[in-house]
């Protein structure tokens, strides 16, 4: 397996106040084409900033990022957008919806924002799609008022797919929602990732961690466990364990 991901002895230092902060410290990390990785920790472990690294969204103090190849810390503002743009899909715990715009409308919007231009019908069309695979292609005219949590999360997560990326990143996108439009949303990954996408998710809840196939622990800016995923859970099984029980309690009720 190539790796997509190549991190070589990667340092982030703020520099907030008279002390200086150490939010990560010489994390070396591989992740490879198609893989589906967690990155878990407690708050002020470095997981987010390491999100942020690996989204091109902040720049390493020290080290090196390899992403697809292309060492990124020499690039300047625009070739980084430009980068993010056309190599990562964005996914939040917040769904960052625009609440006048329609499903589609916000699923176009990362393709209006690059530099390469598109014909208002491919833009259209790619929206759909992307709609399409995260089953949402009937609500494409609906507002996000008209939708409920998790249909607006497999929005963002429609948009985040519209240009092609190839890696996801998601930062807690089960963060706002139940524990059953959590499995749902899980299922919706996992069916990417057998498509072949590569995902890297921030995560603190340990049952969907279980979910991936790998989970990275941080403590103190340092990455301190890296291991394959023992007893993976399927969000199709699990879908159906919670419907079986709502059947069942609706039947004893």
């Amino acid at each position: 397996m190539s790796a997509i991901v190549q991190l070589e002895a990667i340092h982030k230092i703020y520099e907030s106040g008279e002390v200086p902060v150490h939010a990560v410290r010489g994390v070396t990390l591989d992740i490879g084409a198609g893989e589906f990785v967690a990155i878990m920790g407690a708050s002020g472990s470095g997981k987010s900033t390491l999100m942020n690294l690996l989204g091109c969204l902040d720049r390493p103090t020290r080290g090196r990022y390899l992403l697809g190849g292309t060492d990124v810390s020499g690039l300047d503002r625009n070739q980084l957008a430009d980068l993010r743009n056309q190599k990562l899909g964005f996914v939040f715990q917040g769904f960052n919806l625009l609440s006048r715009t329609t499903a589609r409308e916000n699923v176009e919007l990362p393709m209006l924002y690059g530099r390469r231009r598109f014909s208002s019908k491919e833009i259209h069309d790619r929206a759909l799609r992307s709609l399409d695979i995260v089953g949402l292609s009937p609500r494409a005219d609906h507002f996000p008022s008209q939708l409920s949590g998790g249909q607006q999360q497999r929005v963002a997560i429609a948009r985040a797919l519209i240009n092609e990326p190839q890696i996801l990143l998601a930062d807690e996108p089960t963060g706002n929602l139940d524990s059953k439009t959590s499995v749902e949303i899980m299922g919706v990954f996992q069916k990417l990732n057998e498509q072949g996408i590569t995902i890297v998710m921030v995560t603190h809840e340990l049952d969907i961690a279980h979910y991936c196939k790998r989970n990275l622990i941080m403590r103190d800016g340092q990455l301190v466990s890296d291991t394959a995923v023992a007893g993976r859970l399927t969000a199709a099984v699990e879908m159906k364990r919670i419907l079986d029980a709502e059947a069942a309690a609706k039947l004893t009720a």
